[in-house]
C-alpha cells in the first residue's frame, strides 16, 4: 500500500485506477459496490464523520462503513471529475477487466511482485488495514457484510504477526509474575 500511495503516474488512467484501488483498500468495498457508489451514499455517521451508507450488490444487504481519512481524500480528489459529476458517482470506475489489466501495469511499475487484482483491495482492508491494527474481527465482519464470521476468520488465519502482537503483553504479564 505504501508503494502504491507514494507512486505518481504521469499516465492519468493509471493514477485513477491506483486511487480507486486504494479507496477499496481503505473501505473494504468490492468492485461492484465501488462502481455503483453514489455521492448521496456518503453521509455523516453517528460519530459526526463521513460514512458509506449503501446496499451491497452481491447480497442486497445494507452496509455502513466509517471512512478513513485516506479514503475521504481520494473521494475529494474526484469531486470535480466529469464522469463522477455526470453520473452522480463517487469514483470514475472502469470495467473490472480494465481495472485488473491496469493494476498489472501498476504492479510492474511499482515493483510489486504480486498478482494485483481488484479483489485484493478487499482482502487488504480485512488484513492489513483493520485486523492488523486491532479492529475486532466482529467489526471487520460487519463492515465486509459477511453473513458468517467464519468467512472473516479465513482472512484472520494468516495474521501470525497479529497473534504475536496480541500475545506479547500477555507474555510480559506472566514474566513479571515470576
Amino acid at each position: 500500500m505504501k508503494k502504491l500511495s507514494n507512486m505518481r503516474f504521469s499516465i492519468e488512467r493509471l493514477e485513477i485506477v491506483k486511487n480507486i484501488f486504494l479507496f477499496s483498500c481503505y473501505s473494504g468495498l468490492a468492485y461492484a459496490d465501488v462502481q455503483k457508489l453514489k455521492r448521496s451514499e456518503i453521509r455523516i455517521g453517528i460519530d459526526g464523520e463521513k460514512w458509506i451508507f449503501t446496499k451491497r450488490q452481491k447480497t442486497d444487504v445494507s452496509s455502513r462503513i466509517p471512512l478513513l481519512s485516506p479514503a475521504v481524500k481520494i473521494i475529494n480528489s474526484f469531486e470535480q471529475h466529469p464522469q463522477c459529476k455526470n453520473q452522480d458517482r463517487v469514483l470514475p470506475v472502469l470495467s473490472n477487466q480494465k481495472m485488473n489489466s491496469y493494476l498489472k501495469e501498476i504492479a510492474d511499475a511499482c515493483g510489486i511482485n504480486k498478482n494485483l487484482t481488484y479483489h485484493l483491495a478487499r482482502y487488504t482492508f480485512a488484513t492489513t488495514v483493520t485486523l492488523s491494527n486491532g479492529v475486532p474481527i466482529e467489526t471487520v465482519s460487519k463492515m465486509l457484510d459477511h453473513r458468517n464470521i467464519k468467512t472473516t476468520q479465513h482472512y484472520a488465519k494468516i495474521l501470525d504477526k497479529k497473534i504475536s502482537d496480541d500475545m506479547r503483553s500477555l507474555r510480559l504479564k506472566f514474566s513479571a509474575a515470576e
